[in-house]
């Protein structure tokens, strides 16, 4: 159970890194901001969603 969680818990941080990477991309279209937003991750994707 608890192996379980871990694995959900990577697939969420890469995949909240990727969707911000995305999202950067298509505002910004910098590589520098984009590196910046995925290390982020799902706060900058919360930061979006609530600005937007």
């Amino acid at each position: 159970m608890s192996s379980t969680r871990i694995e959900v818990a990577k697939s969420g941080i890469s995949f909240g890194s990727a969707l911000a990477i995305a999202i950067s991309w298509s505002v910004n279209q910098s590589v520098l901001w984009a590196i910046l937003h995925g290390i982020f991750g799902w706060f900058y994707v919360i930061y979006y969603m609530i600005v937007r």
